[in-house]
């Protein structure tokens, strides 16, 4: 009978174990959503960037953290617009920057990821035009 109550203790202890390794799983899971998330609209805003090279070079696409685009007609304030759109609605407290200097431009985009590995995130990405 305590051979049993002893087998009873290990199996649960282990099975306690095993949902905490499944919670925490679960939570880099979904952290690494939201970086592949930020990746892929990164590419976005630079793919509209070099559709539209001209305004890009000439700093209509530079916006800062937490910063709104300016509402306009013209196509890099769209861009701009959709792409910040786009990250408040995919990233928990999503927002972002671009800075063009002369052909290198820099995207940053942050995030709230307090649900899985820290606070705050951050991801940057610097590339040529």
């Amino acid at each position: 009978m305590i051979e049993v109550l002893v087998a009873v203790v290990v199996l649960s202890i282990g099975l306690l174990g095993l949902a905490g390794l499944q919670t925490v799983g679960l939570s880099h899971n979904r952290s690494a959503s939201f970086r592949s998330t930020a990746t892929m609209m990164t590419y976005s805003i630079l793919d509209s960037m070099r559709a539209n090279r001209t305004a890009a070079m000439n700093g209509g696409y530079n916006i800062v953290i937490g910063a709104s685009a300016a509402s306009g007609s013209a196509i890099a304030e769209q861009d701009v617009n959709t792409w910040l759109n786009e990250l408040a609605l995919r990233l928990p407290a999503g927002t972002g920057a671009i800075n063009v200097d002369n052909n290198v431009v820099t995207v940053t985009i942050q995030w709230d990821d307090s649900r899985g590995i820290s606070a705050a995130q951050r991801f940057i990405l610097t590339t040529q035009l």
